[in-house]
């Protein structure tokens, strides 16, 4: 299928239950072992990435949380020697998810313990937008980006998932919009696929499935630009 489309690259998403800092041992080697496979299954079928949502630190708090979802990426990383990236993408930060700033996911990709697995990241435009980081004009995406750079570091930047968003900036809620519908607005892509952080970096749209053709339309005349 993919050669069919001449589609160069491929990715994975884990389920959404995913919690490595939960009370709950059950969920949290659920989580271990599900991600394990996920990525086993994503080398085998030549996925470039795969990425998930790490949990919540609502259960044991920050300190406690980091230190389990750490415990939790080393046992699940250990002697992969698969082709997949692992990445973790950002969130929109309700409800004491985890990775909703840069300084949450850099001290997970950071992390002594973790350094030696090459993590990197899915930013989701909504995501990043609804957790504070403006993206609507030049000067803002700039700002945002030079941030992302001094904190995690531009280099572990992987893929981007492309949506607009329904909530206002710092809402902390995930709630997607198609491309120039939302509060970011058209400028703000436009902004973004000129910015040199977004050169090599693949867009992947998971808006409304009914406007999904009109969103790629838009960002093929944006990219032409």
């Amino acid at each position: 299928m993919c050669k069919k489309y001449n589609q160069k690259e491929w990715v994975v998403h884990t389920p959404y239950f995913i919690n490595f800092a939960s009370a709950n041992k059950r969920i949290y080697h659920a989580s271990i072992t599900v991600v394990r496979e996920e990525l086993e299954r994503a080398s085998l079928l030549g996925a470039k990435y795969l990425m998930t949502h790490l949990g919540s630190y609502k259960d044991l708090g920050h300190d406690a949380g980091l230190e389990q979802l750490v415990a939790g990426l080393d046992e699940m990383l250990a002697d992969y020697k698969g082709t997949t990236q692992f990445l973790i993408e950002i969130s929109a930060g309700s409800g004491e998810i985890i990775g909703d700033t840069f300084e949450e996911i850099a001290e997970v990709v950071h992390h002594p313990k973790l350094k030696k697995y090459d993590i990197g990241v899915c930013y989701d435009t909504q995501h990043g937008f609804a957790s504070g980081y403006d993206i609507r004009t030049p000067e803002t995406i700039a700002a945002t980006w030079k941030k992302f750079d001094k904190t995690i570091g531009l280099e572990k930047l992987k893929l981007s998932h492309c949506n607009d968003s329904k909530t206002e900036l710092g809402s902390h809620k995930d709630r997607h919009k198609n491309i120039g519908a939302g509060l970011i607005g058209q400028k703000g892509f436009e902004g973004l696929l000129a910015h040199p952080a977004m050169k090599n970096i693949n867009f992947i749209l998971e808006t409304d499935p009914e406007g999904v053709v009109k969103d790629l339309i838009l960002l093929k005349k944006i990219r032409e630009k």
